[in-house]
Protein backbone atom coordinates (compact mmCIF):
# COMPACT_ATOMS: atom_id res chain seq x y z
CA UNK A 1 0.00 0.00 0.00
CA UNK A 2 0.91 3.53 -0.49
CA UNK A 3 2.34 5.33 2.45
CA UNK A 4 0.54 8.46 3.34
CA UNK A 5 3.49 10.95 3.15
CA UNK A 6 5.64 9.40 0.61
CA UNK A 7 6.57 11.20 -2.18
CA UNK A 8 4.80 9.61 -5.73
CA UNK A 9 7.23 7.71 -7.91
CA UNK A 10 7.70 9.40 -11.56
CA UNK A 11 6.05 7.03 -14.22
CA UNK A 12 6.87 7.24 -17.97
CA UNK A 13 3.89 5.15 -20.15
CA UNK A 14 4.52 3.49 -23.01
CA UNK A 15 2.43 2.02 -25.74
CA UNK A 16 2.20 0.41 -28.92
CA UNK A 17 -0.59 1.59 -32.37
CA UNK A 18 -1.16 -1.97 -33.48
CA UNK A 19 -2.52 -2.10 -37.16
CA UNK A 20 -5.99 -1.16 -37.96
CA UNK A 21 -5.61 0.91 -34.98
CA UNK A 22 -5.99 5.06 -34.45
CA UNK A 23 -3.22 7.21 -32.83
CA UNK A 24 -6.74 8.76 -31.00
CA UNK A 25 -7.67 5.11 -29.68
CA UNK A 26 -4.06 4.58 -28.71
CA UNK A 27 -3.92 7.80 -26.86
CA UNK A 28 -7.30 6.66 -25.11
CA UNK A 29 -5.82 3.81 -24.12
CA UNK A 30 -2.89 5.59 -22.55
CA UNK A 31 -5.37 7.60 -20.39
CA UNK A 32 -6.58 4.84 -19.27
CA UNK A 33 -3.44 3.91 -18.21
CA UNK A 34 -2.20 7.16 -16.79
CA UNK A 35 -5.41 6.72 -14.28
CA UNK A 36 -4.25 3.30 -13.24
CA UNK A 37 -0.50 4.59 -12.17
CA UNK A 38 -2.33 7.54 -10.85
CA UNK A 39 -4.78 5.26 -8.99
CA UNK A 40 -0.94 3.36 -7.92
CA UNK A 41 0.08 6.16 -6.43
CA UNK A 42 2.22 7.42 -9.63
CA UNK A 43 3.07 10.56 -11.17
CA UNK A 44 2.80 10.17 -14.99
CA UNK A 45 5.28 12.42 -16.40
CA UNK A 46 5.57 11.47 -20.16
CA UNK A 47 3.90 8.83 -22.49
CA UNK A 48 5.56 7.29 -25.37
CA UNK A 49 3.69 5.61 -28.44
CA UNK A 50 5.18 3.82 -31.42
CA UNK A 51 3.54 2.16 -34.63
CA UNK A 52 4.40 -1.18 -34.63
CA UNK A 53 2.90 -4.63 -36.91
CA UNK A 54 3.69 -6.81 -33.53
CA UNK A 55 6.07 -5.95 -30.23
CA UNK A 56 9.73 -5.96 -30.58
CA UNK A 57 10.22 -9.66 -28.49
CA UNK A 58 13.43 -7.96 -27.18
CA UNK A 59 12.26 -4.84 -25.81
CA UNK A 60 8.42 -4.46 -27.16
CA UNK A 61 8.88 -1.32 -28.63
CA UNK A 62 11.90 -0.78 -31.52
CA UNK A 63 15.56 0.13 -30.94
CA UNK A 64 15.36 3.62 -32.10
CA UNK A 65 12.48 3.77 -29.65
CA UNK A 66 14.31 2.37 -26.79
CA UNK A 67 16.97 4.51 -27.38
CA UNK A 68 14.86 7.47 -26.75
CA UNK A 69 13.03 6.85 -23.78
CA UNK A 70 16.38 5.73 -21.84
CA UNK A 71 17.22 9.22 -22.88
CA UNK A 72 14.50 10.60 -21.36
CA UNK A 73 14.56 8.22 -17.82
CA UNK A 74 18.18 9.48 -17.75
CA UNK A 75 17.53 12.90 -18.02
CA UNK A 76 14.48 13.13 -15.86
CA UNK A 77 14.79 11.18 -12.50
CA UNK A 78 12.28 8.56 -13.73
CA UNK A 79 11.26 5.98 -11.51
CA UNK A 80 9.22 3.29 -13.38
CA UNK A 81 8.36 2.85 -16.86
CA UNK A 82 4.70 1.41 -17.45
CA UNK A 83 3.74 -0.64 -20.52
CA UNK A 84 -0.13 -0.83 -21.69
CA UNK A 85 1.01 -4.97 -22.52
CA UNK A 86 1.79 -8.13 -20.89
CA UNK A 87 5.80 -8.58 -20.77
CA UNK A 88 7.35 -11.52 -21.07
CA UNK A 89 10.44 -12.33 -18.09
CA UNK A 90 13.14 -11.31 -20.61
CA UNK A 91 11.55 -8.70 -21.73
CA UNK A 92 11.52 -6.74 -18.44
CA UNK A 93 15.11 -7.75 -17.75
CA UNK A 94 15.96 -6.13 -20.95
CA UNK A 95 14.25 -3.25 -20.95
CA UNK A 96 15.29 -2.53 -17.26
CA UNK A 97 18.98 -3.19 -18.58
CA UNK A 98 18.38 -0.43 -21.02
CA UNK A 99 16.81 1.76 -19.12
CA UNK A 100 18.04 1.63 -15.61
CA UNK A 101 15.01 2.01 -14.09
CA UNK A 102 12.12 -0.44 -12.98
CA UNK A 103 9.57 -1.85 -15.21
CA UNK A 104 6.15 -2.74 -15.13
CA UNK A 105 3.61 -4.26 -17.83
CA UNK A 106 -0.57 -3.10 -16.69
CA UNK A 107 -0.93 -6.32 -15.61
CA UNK A 108 1.24 -6.34 -12.90
CA UNK A 109 -0.02 -2.31 -12.13
CA UNK A 110 -3.49 -3.75 -12.49
CA UNK A 111 -2.43 -6.62 -9.52
CA UNK A 112 -0.52 -3.87 -7.53
CA UNK A 113 -3.90 -1.76 -7.28
CA UNK A 114 -5.85 -4.62 -6.52
CA UNK A 115 -3.08 -5.30 -3.42
CA UNK A 116 -3.36 -2.22 -2.00
CA UNK A 117 -7.92 -2.06 -2.49
CA UNK A 118 -7.78 -5.44 -0.87
CA UNK A 119 -9.44 -5.10 2.63
CA UNK A 120 -10.68 -8.55 3.55
CA UNK A 121 -8.84 -11.93 3.50
CA UNK A 122 -10.84 -13.40 0.68
CA UNK A 123 -9.95 -10.22 -1.55
CA UNK A 124 -6.36 -10.50 -0.19
CA UNK A 125 -6.35 -14.25 -0.41
CA UNK A 126 -7.49 -14.10 -3.94
CA UNK A 127 -5.12 -10.82 -4.86
CA UNK A 128 -2.41 -12.91 -3.57
CA UNK A 129 -2.89 -16.05 -5.89
CA UNK A 130 -3.06 -14.28 -8.98
CA UNK A 131 0.18 -12.27 -8.08
CA UNK A 132 2.38 -15.60 -7.30
CA UNK A 133 0.67 -16.70 -11.24
CA UNK A 134 1.73 -14.10 -12.50
CA UNK A 135 5.05 -14.44 -10.47
CA UNK A 136 5.70 -17.99 -11.32
CA UNK A 137 6.67 -17.81 -14.99
CA UNK A 138 8.92 -14.99 -14.97
CA UNK A 139 10.93 -16.08 -11.91
CA UNK A 140 14.27 -16.39 -13.97
CA UNK A 141 14.30 -12.94 -14.70
CA UNK A 142 12.97 -11.35 -12.00
CA UNK A 143 14.76 -12.78 -9.21
CA UNK A 144 17.47 -10.16 -8.54
CA UNK A 145 14.99 -7.38 -9.88
CA UNK A 146 13.05 -8.06 -6.46
CA UNK A 147 15.94 -8.77 -4.14
CA UNK A 148 17.40 -5.44 -5.27
CA UNK A 149 14.25 -3.55 -4.63
CA UNK A 150 12.14 -3.03 -1.50
CA UNK A 151 8.69 -1.84 -1.43
CA UNK A 152 7.36 0.54 -4.66
CA UNK A 153 4.59 0.16 -7.09
CA UNK A 154 4.25 -3.53 -8.59
CA UNK A 155 5.96 -5.18 -5.19
CA UNK A 156 3.29 -5.28 -2.68
CA UNK A 157 2.62 -8.38 -1.38
CA UNK A 158 4.71 -11.42 -2.30
CA UNK A 159 7.28 -9.58 -4.59
CA UNK A 160 8.57 -7.62 -1.43
CA UNK A 161 8.70 -10.36 1.30
CA UNK A 162 9.94 -13.56 -0.96
CA UNK A 163 13.30 -14.03 -1.02
CA UNK A 164 12.59 -17.97 -1.42
CA UNK A 165 11.53 -17.40 -4.60
CA UNK A 166 12.39 -20.75 -6.09
CA UNK A 167 9.32 -22.49 -8.22
CA UNK A 168 8.66 -25.50 -5.93
CA UNK A 169 8.05 -22.60 -2.74
CA UNK A 170 5.34 -20.66 -4.84
CA UNK A 171 3.88 -23.48 -6.36
CA UNK A 172 3.13 -25.07 -3.14
CA UNK A 173 1.78 -21.34 -2.02
CA UNK A 174 -0.47 -21.56 -5.35
CA UNK A 175 -2.07 -24.74 -4.06
CA UNK A 176 -2.44 -24.00 -0.94
CA UNK A 177 -3.95 -20.47 -1.54
CA UNK A 178 -6.66 -22.43 -3.89
CA UNK A 179 -7.15 -24.72 -1.14
CA UNK A 180 -8.05 -21.50 1.08
CA UNK A 181 -10.48 -19.98 -1.49
CA UNK A 182 -12.20 -23.48 -2.38
CA UNK A 183 -13.11 -23.07 1.15
CA UNK A 184 -14.09 -19.67 1.04
CA UNK A 185 -15.99 -20.49 -2.18
CA UNK A 186 -18.10 -23.19 -0.23
CA UNK A 187 -18.81 -20.88 2.52
CA UNK A 188 -20.01 -17.92 0.31
CA UNK A 189 -21.79 -20.46 -1.89
CA UNK A 190 -23.84 -21.21 1.61
CA UNK A 191 -23.94 -17.61 2.60
CA UNK A 192 -26.11 -17.03 -1.39
CA UNK A 193 -28.34 -20.37 -0.71
CA UNK A 194 -29.16 -18.74 3.10
CA UNK A 195 -30.51 -15.58 1.13
CA UNK A 196 -33.47 -17.00 0.68
CA UNK A 197 -35.28 -16.77 -2.66
CA UNK A 198 -35.42 -13.25 -3.22
CA UNK A 199 -34.97 -12.23 -7.07
CA UNK A 200 -31.00 -11.15 -6.96
CA UNK A 201 -29.84 -7.96 -8.63
CA UNK A 202 -26.37 -7.36 -9.94
CA UNK A 203 -24.25 -4.32 -10.35
CA UNK A 204 -21.78 -4.62 -13.29
CA UNK A 205 -20.29 -2.33 -15.77
CA UNK A 206 -16.82 -0.65 -16.61
CA UNK A 207 -14.48 0.23 -13.62
CA UNK A 208 -15.25 3.88 -11.95
CA UNK A 209 -18.59 3.88 -14.12
CA UNK A 210 -20.23 4.70 -10.87
CA UNK A 211 -21.40 1.15 -9.49
CA UNK A 212 -20.98 1.68 -5.75
CA UNK A 213 -22.25 5.33 -6.37
CA UNK A 214 -25.75 3.94 -7.65
CA UNK A 215 -25.14 1.38 -5.06
CA UNK A 216 -25.46 3.89 -1.92
CA UNK A 217 -28.51 5.54 -3.79
CA UNK A 218 -30.71 2.59 -3.93
CA UNK A 219 -29.99 0.63 -1.21
CA UNK A 220 -29.04 3.46 1.11
CA UNK A 221 -26.23 2.06 2.57
CA UNK A 222 -22.55 3.50 2.73
CA UNK A 223 -20.55 1.53 0.24
CA UNK A 224 -16.56 2.89 -0.27
CA UNK A 225 -17.20 4.87 -3.44
CA UNK A 226 -14.34 7.78 -4.99
CA UNK A 227 -12.90 8.82 -8.42
CA UNK A 228 -10.37 6.05 -8.92
CA UNK A 229 -9.82 2.46 -10.70
CA UNK A 230 -11.23 -0.58 -8.46
CA UNK A 231 -12.86 1.22 -5.59
CA UNK A 232 -15.07 -1.88 -5.18
CA UNK A 233 -13.60 -5.13 -4.91
CA UNK A 234 -14.81 -7.67 -2.18
CA UNK A 235 -18.88 -7.24 -3.28
CA UNK A 236 -21.79 -5.85 -1.21
CA UNK A 237 -24.70 -7.58 -1.36
CA UNK A 238 -28.15 -5.31 0.28
CA UNK A 239 -31.82 -5.73 0.39
CA UNK A 240 -34.02 -2.95 -1.16
CA UNK A 241 -37.34 -2.44 -1.32
CA UNK A 242 -39.04 -0.42 -3.88
CA UNK A 243 -42.96 -0.03 -3.08
CA UNK A 244 -43.75 -3.60 -1.53
CA UNK A 245 -40.97 -5.68 -3.55
CA UNK A 246 -37.59 -6.46 -1.69
CA UNK A 247 -34.84 -8.11 -3.70
CA UNK A 248 -31.05 -8.25 -3.20
CA UNK A 249 -28.74 -5.78 -4.89
CA UNK A 250 -24.98 -6.72 -4.96
CA UNK A 251 -22.20 -4.40 -5.89
CA UNK A 252 -19.32 -6.61 -7.99
CA UNK A 253 -15.92 -5.62 -8.98
CA UNK A 254 -15.39 -3.57 -12.12
CA UNK A 255 -14.33 -5.08 -15.32
CA UNK A 256 -11.04 -3.37 -17.46
CA UNK A 257 -9.81 -3.80 -21.02
CA UNK A 258 -7.46 -6.51 -20.53
CA UNK A 259 -8.37 -7.71 -16.94
CA UNK A 260 -5.67 -10.25 -16.38
CA UNK A 261 -6.60 -13.73 -16.87
CA UNK A 262 -5.13 -14.34 -13.37
CA UNK A 263 -7.50 -12.29 -11.89
CA UNK A 264 -10.45 -13.57 -13.44
CA UNK A 265 -9.65 -16.90 -12.04
CA UNK A 266 -8.52 -15.62 -8.83
CA UNK A 267 -11.99 -13.76 -8.05
CA UNK A 268 -14.10 -16.71 -9.19
CA UNK A 269 -16.24 -16.81 -6.33
CA UNK A 270 -16.86 -12.74 -6.45
CA UNK A 271 -18.00 -12.95 -9.78
CA UNK A 272 -20.35 -15.67 -9.17
CA UNK A 273 -22.72 -12.92 -8.22
CA UNK A 274 -23.11 -11.81 -11.48
CA UNK A 275 -23.45 -15.44 -12.90
CA UNK A 276 -26.18 -16.45 -9.93
CA UNK A 277 -27.82 -12.96 -10.33
CA UNK A 278 -31.56 -12.89 -11.73
CA UNK A 279 -31.17 -9.36 -13.17
CA UNK A 280 -27.95 -7.14 -14.35
CA UNK A 281 -27.59 -3.81 -14.40
CA UNK A 282 -25.38 -2.62 -16.83
CA UNK A 283 -23.96 0.94 -15.68
CA UNK A 284 -22.28 2.80 -18.23
CA UNK A 285 -20.19 6.26 -18.12
CA UNK A 286 -21.98 7.87 -20.30
CA UNK A 287 -19.71 11.09 -20.26
CA UNK A 288 -16.20 8.90 -21.37
CA UNK A 289 -15.10 9.04 -24.75
CA UNK A 290 -15.11 5.41 -25.24
CA UNK A 291 -18.04 4.10 -23.52
CA UNK A 292 -18.78 2.20 -26.73
CA UNK A 293 -15.98 -0.05 -26.32
CA UNK A 294 -16.26 -0.05 -22.42
CA UNK A 295 -19.74 -1.75 -22.87
CA UNK A 296 -18.40 -3.82 -25.52
CA UNK A 297 -15.65 -4.88 -22.97
CA UNK A 298 -18.24 -5.57 -20.10
CA UNK A 299 -20.23 -7.65 -22.87
CA UNK A 300 -17.30 -9.74 -23.50
CA UNK A 301 -16.92 -10.52 -19.73
CA UNK A 302 -20.27 -11.29 -19.51
CA UNK A 303 -20.08 -13.75 -21.98
CA UNK A 304 -16.60 -15.55 -20.60
CA UNK A 305 -18.65 -15.72 -17.35
CA UNK A 306 -21.80 -17.23 -18.95
CA UNK A 307 -24.03 -14.61 -18.37
CA UNK A 308 -24.70 -12.79 -21.48
CA UNK A 309 -28.47 -13.91 -21.80
CA UNK A 310 -29.67 -12.22 -18.38
CA UNK A 311 -32.01 -9.68 -18.22
CA UNK A 312 -30.53 -6.82 -18.39
CA UNK A 313 -31.00 -3.11 -17.90
CA UNK A 314 -28.39 -1.04 -19.55
CA UNK A 315 -28.12 2.36 -17.14
CA UNK A 316 -26.20 5.28 -18.81
CA UNK A 317 -24.88 7.13 -16.03
CA UNK A 318 -23.30 10.43 -15.22
CA UNK A 319 -25.15 12.36 -17.89
CA UNK A 320 -24.85 15.63 -15.75
CA UNK A 321 -21.28 15.11 -17.05
CA UNK A 322 -22.04 14.92 -20.32
CA UNK A 323 -20.64 17.52 -23.36
CA UNK A 324 -20.40 17.48 -26.95
CA UNK A 325 -19.06 19.52 -29.87
CA UNK A 326 -22.35 21.18 -31.99
CA UNK A 327 -21.42 20.96 -35.65
CA UNK A 328 -21.53 24.64 -37.22
CA UNK A 329 -24.29 25.31 -39.58
CA UNK A 330 -21.48 25.53 -42.28
CA UNK A 331 -19.55 22.41 -41.59
CA UNK A 332 -20.55 19.28 -44.30
CA UNK A 333 -18.05 16.53 -42.93
CA UNK A 334 -19.94 13.95 -41.48
CA UNK A 335 -20.92 14.04 -37.94
CA UNK A 336 -18.78 12.32 -35.31
CA UNK A 337 -19.11 10.72 -32.14
CA UNK A 338 -18.12 14.05 -30.43
CA UNK A 339 -20.92 15.91 -32.42
CA UNK A 340 -23.55 13.80 -30.95
CA UNK A 341 -25.79 15.59 -27.85
CA UNK A 342 -27.57 13.43 -25.39
CA UNK A 343 -30.90 13.93 -26.93
CA UNK A 344 -29.25 12.53 -30.29
CA UNK A 345 -27.59 9.17 -28.64
CA UNK A 346 -30.85 8.75 -27.16
CA UNK A 347 -32.19 8.53 -30.37
CA UNK A 348 -29.60 5.93 -31.77
CA UNK A 349 -28.60 2.46 -31.14
CA UNK A 350 -28.82 2.56 -27.66
CA UNK A 351 -32.30 2.82 -26.89
CA UNK A 352 -33.49 1.13 -29.89
CA UNK A 353 -32.11 -1.86 -28.77
CA UNK A 354 -35.49 -4.55 -28.30
CA UNK A 355 -33.04 -6.92 -26.18
CA UNK A 356 -32.89 -4.85 -22.74
CA UNK A 357 -34.61 -1.76 -21.34
CA UNK A 358 -32.36 1.41 -21.13
CA UNK A 359 -32.23 4.63 -19.07
CA UNK A 360 -30.38 7.97 -18.83
CA UNK A 361 -29.86 8.60 -15.25
CA UNK A 362 -27.22 10.78 -13.11
CA UNK A 363 -26.59 9.25 -9.59
CA UNK A 364 -24.60 12.10 -9.00
CA UNK A 365 -27.75 14.90 -9.33
CA UNK A 366 -30.29 11.83 -8.35
CA UNK A 367 -31.75 12.84 -12.00
CA UNK A 368 -34.43 10.08 -13.21
CA UNK A 369 -33.05 8.12 -10.24
CA UNK A 370 -37.24 7.47 -9.80
CA UNK A 371 -37.42 6.08 -13.07
CA UNK A 372 -35.06 4.01 -12.74
CA UNK A 373 -36.41 2.64 -9.67
CA UNK A 374 -39.75 2.54 -11.24
CA UNK A 375 -37.98 0.27 -14.09
CA UNK A 376 -36.01 -1.82 -11.85
CA UNK A 377 -39.40 -2.44 -9.39
CA UNK A 378 -41.24 -3.36 -12.64
CA UNK A 379 -38.13 -5.82 -14.31
CA UNK A 380 -37.73 -7.48 -10.70
CA UNK A 381 -41.38 -7.91 -10.62
CA UNK A 382 -41.62 -9.82 -13.52
CA UNK A 383 -39.26 -12.21 -12.48
CA UNK A 384 -40.33 -12.72 -9.46
CA UNK A 385 -44.34 -13.41 -10.91
CA UNK A 386 -42.54 -16.20 -13.30
CA UNK A 387 -41.15 -17.93 -9.99
CA UNK A 388 -43.87 -17.55 -7.61
CA UNK A 389 -47.21 -17.45 -9.91
CA UNK A 390 -49.33 -18.26 -6.60
CA UNK A 391 -48.13 -15.27 -5.16
CA UNK A 392 -49.51 -11.98 -7.81
CA UNK A 393 -52.10 -11.04 -5.60
CA UNK A 394 -49.36 -9.33 -4.12
CA UNK A 395 -48.75 -6.52 -6.41
CA UNK A 396 -52.35 -6.01 -6.79
CA UNK A 397 -53.84 -2.50 -6.15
Amino acid sequence: MIETGRKSERAILIGLIYPGQGEDQAGEYLDELSFLAETAGAEPVKRFLQKLQIPDPRTFVGSGKIAEIKSFVSENSINIAIFDDELSASQIRNIENELGCRVLDRTNLILDIFASRARTSHARTQVELAQYQYLLPRLTGMWTHLERQRGGIGLRGPGETEIETDRRIIRDKIALLKTQLKKIDIQMATQRKNRGKMVRVALVGYTNAGKSTLMNLLSKSEVFAENKLFATLDTTVRKVVIGNLPFLLSDTVGFIRKLPHHLVESFKSTLDEVRESDLLLHIVDISHPGFEEQIRVVDETLRDLDSAGKPLILVFNKIDSFSFTAKDEDDLTPATRENYSLADLKNTWMAADRNHKTIFISAKTKENIPELQNLLYEEVKSIHIKRYPYNDKLFEK
